[in-house]
């Protein structure tokens, strides 16, 4: 089992939102795959939603709130890739 220093963080919350995290020493095991694989779609839909929301920006007769939506989804995908990237920076040690 691997130390409580060396847990991955999940990209993914638990109840109540609280954080998972995965205990292996198996980087190619199904968990550790699965949570490689939700990272790289969590990136790809927050670079996704940058491109939108700068032409929104860009747009100055843009719906108040069509931007509300935006922010609010930007804000959930940047939630999600300042975990991956506590994920990732936590294993590079």
């Amino acid at each position: 089992m691997t130390p409580q220093n060396e847990l991955r963080l999940l990209p993914w919350s638990g109840p109540d939102g609280k954080p998972c995290y995965l205990s292996t020493d198996d980087s190619g095991g199904y968990m550790s795959r699965l949570a490689d694989n939700i990272e790289a779609v969590q990136l790809g839909t927050a670079a996704d939603l940058v491109e939108q929301v700068s032409a929104v920006l860009g747009d100055r007769d843009a719906d108040p709130e069509n931007l509300h939506r935006m922010l609010t989804e930007l804000t959930g995908a940047l939630r999600d890739v300042l975990r991956v990237a506590n994920s990732r920076g936590s294993r590079l040690s």
